[in-house]
């Protein structure tokens, strides 16, 4: 606990976290804005027509973006550093004498960092919720069956939406820590995550691998369109948390046992 707490602390006190954090906050009240001073539409987004017309859209045009480009790097902005920071600093044997294990360590770090990049991500979430109630009030949203939904059930919807986001988020705060472990560098654990998500998101849009493609971490981001439907279709979102699962495995294992292994002089 006392591992976690500091890391918690010393990332609380980072620049990039508190900048991320306010644009987390201030950024979908700064798109409201600036939507509703222009007579247009972005109708060529999911939900983008509906943002004037329910409170309940914006939220979910925010979502569509986040999930494509936005929470990968959240989540590697806080996790891929969280290792690589100690060497480049050279902190490692005064941060191991302090009567903590190798094992404790880790554990620590890795729930601080996966931790704040859920905090991030419920910061967005409300804040795009109030922003949208902000712009056009809470009338019922259109969903993609072209049935109205009502506020009540369009608030649980969206939360719901932004919700199933968590499991593809800590997987890719995984690979971020698996990379800040292993090659030891923030620029590699900041930015490995961000390549590999453009990549996915490139082989998805090309369908270069089929129905493998269900495989990639990115697909689970749009498993929500699902919920806002008739007869929710929630098999995307149970297959987006399994394939999270596996990815979420297969990185930490290795992370731990290389931190366990390595030689720390």
């Amino acid at each position: 606990m006392k591992v976690l707490r500091w890391e918690l602390l010393r990332l609380r006190h980072q620049p990039r976290i508190r900048a991320a954090f306010t644009v987390c906050l201030l950024g979908p009240p700064l798109l409201a804005l600036v939507l509703s001073a222009q007579s247009g539409l972005p109708k060529d987004t999911l939900f983008g027509r509906y943002v004037k017309d329910s409170g309940f859209a914006l939220p979910l045009l925010v979502l569509g973006f986040a999930g494509t480009w936005a929470l990968p790097l959240v989540t590697s902005i806080v996790a891929g550093d969280v290792f690589a920071t100690e060497d480049g600093h050279g902190t490692w044997q005064s941060l191991l004498t302090r009567s903590r294990t190798r094992a404790e360590v880790f554990t620590g770090k890795v729930v601080a960092a996966l931790a704040t990049s859920v905090a991030l991500l419920a910061v967005a979430a409300l804040s795009s919720l109030v922003a949208g109630l902000a712009l056009a009030g809470d009338r019922p949203l259109l969903g993609l069956s072209g049935t109205a939904l009502s506020p009540g059930r369009a608030t649980a919807l969206v939360l719901l939406a932004w919700a199933s986001e968590i499991p593809p988020l800590l997987a890719f705060g995984a690979v971020a820590v698996l990379l800040s472990v292993v090659t030891r560098s923030s620029l590699a654990g900041v930015g490995g995550p961000l390549l590999l998500g453009l990549l996915m998101q490139l082989l998805a849009l090309l369908g270069a691998l089929g129905s493998g493609a269900n495989a990639l971490l990115t697909t689970p981001f749009s498993a929500w369109h699902g919920l806002v439907r008739d007869g929710p279709y929630l098999d995307p979102l149970w297959q987006g948390a399994l394939v999270s699962v596996v990815w979420f495995v297969l990185c930490l294992v290795p992370a731990r046992r290389h931190l366990l292994a390595r030689d720390i002089t």
